[in-house]
Order: C-alpha cells, then structure tokens, then sequence
C-alpha cells in the first residue's frame, strides 16, 4: 500500500474547493447537498412520491436534492431558525421553526401531517474551536433531530443527522440502536479532508421507546 502522495500533507481549508464550484455550477445551494445526495444514492433511503422532512434546511442544500429525489407527487419539508429562499416547486414547504419551541411540532405538521418516511438534519452548533464543547452542543442538536423524529418518523423510516464525533457517541448511539434495526456513520466523499464532522444513519425505525 503505498501513500497517495497529495494526501501526505494536510490541505488547506480551501473555501472555493472543488465541491463548492461543482455546487454552484450545478445550481445547488450548499456543497452539503453532495453528501445527502451520495447517502441517498447508496443506501436508497427515499422514493418518488415520499415525504422527507428536512431540520436546519437553510440554505437549502439537502432540501433541493430531496426534493428531485421525492419529485412532485412526494413532499419535501424544511425548517430552521433562518428563513428558506424559495425553491419554487410546490411541493416544497419551508417554514421558520424553532425546534426547542413547545409548538414545533405542530408547526411541522401544518406543512404536512406526516409521517415521514426521512427526517434530516445538517444541523450544527456555531462552533467556538474547543472540541470537547463542539461535540458536546453537536450531540444536542442530534438528540433535538431525533425527539421531533419520534413523532414524526414513519415506522421503517430512515433518519440522518450531522454529527462532530466524539464526546457522548456511545451514548447517542445506544439510543439511535434502541429505535432503529440498522445504525451506521457514515463519511460522504463531500466531507472536507481536516473536518471531523461524520453522518449517523438509522435506517428501519421502530418507534421511540416507550418511557
């Protein structure tokens, strides 16, 4: 096995990388919208006609991938805390919800009742460059993902959520186990080389465990 030598020395934070030109040429919104595309391909998590429910969807990004990957017979939701530019399908629906709010839910479900048969989440905390504190804010986010994706998940659903590794993953991941038959992290191609940033993909949900 010999080194690849490009790789030998660590690149960069390049902000125009490859993935970022490839985005805007091809009109996407975020250089995100690569990795939910990869995870959707590979391990074919939504169908045409769907509904897919997307957290801190702003810019856009993943929520333009889902919904070609839904088309006009599915539904594809999106919320955050920043308003959504439209994307001019109509089978697109945004809203502004904060997620910790006591009617979050029911603002969701007035976009579309549900069930979904994908909740995600690109969300990440406004990181301060202490890894332990990242990490720790990165796991809540998930954990928020996952209690709106209690309520709202299809039984057989799937669920994927950006997560920075470290801290408390086993934890989450005994928790991810308890509700989904399948867990896995996963590293899209579209990941920045220095970043630590990972996906969990729960794939065949249960439901959540009963208190």
């Amino acid at each position: 096995h010999t080194a690849r030598p490009h790789r030998a020395m660590a690149k960069p934070y390049d902000p125009k990388d490859f993935y970022y030109r490839k985005a805007k040429k091809a009109g996407l919104r975020a250089r995100s919208a690569f990795k939910i595309e990869e995870i959707l391909h590979k391990h074919r998590l939504v169908r045409p006609g769907e509904a897919v429910l997307d957290l801190g969807a702003a810019p856009g990004g993943f929520l333009q991938i889902l919904a070609e990957a839904v088309g006009e017979k599915g539904v594809a939701v999106g919320v955050d805390l920043e308003p959504i530019r439209n994307l001019g399908k109509k089978w697109v629906k945004t809203a502004i919800v904060d997620l910790l709010a006591p009617d979050a839910i029911a603002k969701i479900e007035a976009l579309h009742p549900g069930p979904y048969k994908l909740v995600t989440s690109d969300m990440a905390p406004k990181t301060i460059g202490v890894k332990v504190v990242d990490e720790t804010r990165s796991l809540e986010l998930v954990r928020m993902a996952l209690a709106v994706s209690d309520q709202l998940l299809a039984k057989g659903g799937s669920f994927v959520a950006k997560l920075f590794l470290g801290g408390d993953f086993p934890a989450l991941k005994k928790d991810l186990q308890t509700r989904f038959e399948k867990v896995r992290v996963v590293r899209p191609m579209a990941t920045r080389e220095a970043s630590y940033e990972i996906y969990v993909l729960g794939t065949g949900f249960k439901g959540a465990e009963k208190k």
